[in-house]
């Protein structure tokens, strides 16, 4: 009988529970930016080998919120640790315990499950700065397992994989072997442009974009069409987004287009539109329409 079973990742924005993610699968299915709140839905990444399954959930980074769309986050976040078999904390080496940490481990002391804290960046400090950064977590909170790693480079990621196996129990397998992640196409292909556009724009434009997938449809050459929306609040930003004689949209669109390939194993055509719609972020309407549904949580 194999094992399996469903694991969160949670920390504060920004300690790199994506690049975990993706370390882990060997392949791309959570965007990854050097922004904080990156993520902003659970993002599932299927893992499958002989020992069993285990199921990561990539949760929105924990933090105080700002509009609706921030409420959302942290509601989906909090609401992940009610349903898993082990939950780990990743945390950053690099930038020293926080006030958002201490509140993330005062949500974990109501979970039953084991609870791993996983010291993320550590290729970034000095060996002798990783037993002071344990025990001052550890005095916080009676964490089942530490594992120090990184993330980037791989180390140790193979281990912590080995540990959470140990503490998972016999269980069905829930998705096929070649199957890495639950969510369907068109949300991971907004969330390549996003992820592009996060990219390429730095700190011009905030997270006050997002991606509306409005067609794809293969032609009879083989290529697939995607017809994409880019939806920003402000003017100012669409003029960033669209650039010096549509420079930077068609940079956002060949690079979206390379990785969408990849997911579809096809050539795609990719055509991208940029749209003003004021505030988004605090209108259900537009929540809702964006994939951030409060009702599902």
């Amino acid at each position: 009988m194999k094992k399996s079973g469903f694991v969160a990742l949670i920390g504060r924005p920004n300690v790199g529970k994506s690049t975990l993610l993706n370390q882990v699968l060997g392949q791309k299915v959570a965007i990854m930016s050097d922004k904080p709140q990156t993520t902003r839905n659970r993002i599932q990444g299927v893992f499958t080998e002989d020992r069993g399954q285990i199921v990561f959930i990539d949760t929105p980074g924990i933090h105080k919120p700002k509009h609706k769309l921030g409420d959302f986050m942290t509601k989906v976040a909090q609401t992940t640790l009610r349903e898993v078999d082990a939950v780990l904390f990743l945390v950053d080496a690099k930038e020293g315990r926080g006030r958002g940490d201490d509140f993330i481990m005062d949500k974990l002391k109501n979970v039953d499950t084991p609870v791993f804290l996983v010291i993320n960046k550590i290729d970034e400090i000095h060996p002798d700065e990783l037993l002071p950064i344990i025990d001052e977590y550890r005095k916080e909170f009676d964490f089942t397992e530490v594992i120090p790693i990184s993330a980037l480079q791989g180390n140790n990621v193979t281990t912590l994989v080995d540990q959470v196996f140990s503490y998972l129990e016999e269980g069905p397998q829930y998705y096929p072997d070649d199957q890495i992640t639950d969510h369907p196409e068109r949300f991971l292909i907004a969330e390549m442009i996003r992820e592009k556009v996060l990219h390429l724009t730095h700190e011009e434009v905030p997270h006050s974009i997002a991606v509306d997938i409005e067609q794809i449809k293969e032609r009879d050459n083989g290529k697939v069409y995607v017809g994409a929306v880019v939806v920003v609040e402000r003017s100012s930003q669409k003029g960033i987004i669209i650039g010096k004689q549509g420079k930077m949209l068609k940079e956002i669109g060949q690079r979206a287009r390379e990785d969408i390939e990849a997911v579809l194993g096809s050539n795609v055509f990719l055509e991208l539109w940029v749209r003003v719609e004021k505030d988004w972020r605090n209108k259900a309407k537009y929540l809702n329409e964006f994939g951030y549904r409060d009702d599902e949580y």
